[in-house]
């Protein structure tokens, strides 16, 4: 568990008419961004944040610190639409929580991205967000009708707890993981998920970071997923988000499988037409 271990919600401060109804709330050791059960997507978008939450750390991303906070009936957190107005409130039972950090959302400009202390995770996110298939960072386009989700830069979080004069490039939000916000079944794991060819996550202002040796481990890293540590983070979801073994076992194939694709195709993905000289490296993906 991570050393961030809050025990109680101390006060609610602000709500977001996010999918998962965030709240922004007072702990017993500081504030923190809460999503509790009863959003109008259901529990599994928060087994998708515990699972890939710590996918994430094991890939060597920059995260927030998180917990598992219970949320008791007396806590009353509102949830709000766009207008400010309660929709519905939290429901009692465990719930996701991260850390507040000084910092920002990413803006879409690249002089941002000059000054992140971490620029080769840049890569890595891309190749994250392609192995977990998150559709709400920046999702390809749609397989059969060629639509395409509006980007989220908000999802690109760059914190301040950085050396000065720079940023920390962190991966946040992973609620649409593995589904796009659909509830988890026994599908998960079907062949056409597994072997989806899209890229998720590239950003056209990222294309010049992208650094091939980077991918290049990142693929190899990947290939070292295993059962066995799919499934000591599948572990931590608790039992009331309404995740059946069953759909575990599905879940843990999907992770290990596709790890195992996407490290075998990701770099002729992004680099299609080979690597023709020295200048391909970085940047200029097909």
């Amino acid at each position: 568990m991570a050393a961030w271990q809050p025990r109680t919600v101390r006060r609610f401060i602000n709500g977001f008419p996010t999918s998962a109804r965030t709240a922004l709330v007072q702990t017993d050791i500081g504030p923190g961004y809460l999503k509790a059960m009863g959003g109008p997507e259901g529990p599994h978008t928060l087994a998708a944040e515990v699972v890939a939450t710590q996918l994430a750390a094991w890939f060597e991303l920059a995260t927030f610190d998180w917990s598992i906070l219970r949320v008791d009936e007396l806590d009353e957190i509102p949830f709000l639409d766009r207008d400010g107005n309660q929709t519905g409130q939290a429901e009692p039972g465990p719930a996701f929580i991260t850390r507040a950090e000084a910092g920002f959302s990413w803006s879409g400009g690249e002089r941002q991205l000059r000054r992140l202390a971490n620029p080769e995770h840049i890569s890595r996110l891309i190749v994250f967000d392609t192995w977990t298939l998150n559709c709400d960072r920046h999702a390809p386009a749609n397989a059969r009708t060629g639509q395409m989700r509006k980007p989220n830069r908000d999802n690109v979080f760059l914190s301040e707890e950085a050396p000065a004069g720079q940023f920390l490039l962190k991966a946040m939000d992973h609620t649409h993981c593995f589904t796009c916000g659909r509830e988890w079944t026994r599908r998960l794991s079907n062949v056409d998920t597994i072997q989806d060819d899209r890229i998720y996550g590239r950003f056209p202002e990222f294309t010049p970071f992208l650094q091939r040796e980077i991918v290049m481990q990142a693929a190899a890293d990947l290939a070292t997923m295993t059962a066995e540590t799919a499934w000591q983070m599948v572990h931590r979801i608790p039992t009331e988000w309404d995740v059946s073994s069953n759909v575990q076992t599905k879940l843990v194939e999907l992770i290990v499988g596709r790890a195992a694709f996407v490290a075998n195709t990701i770099e002729s993905r992004l680099w299609r037409q080979g690597q023709l000289f020295r200048g391909d490296e970085v940047g200029d993906p097909s």
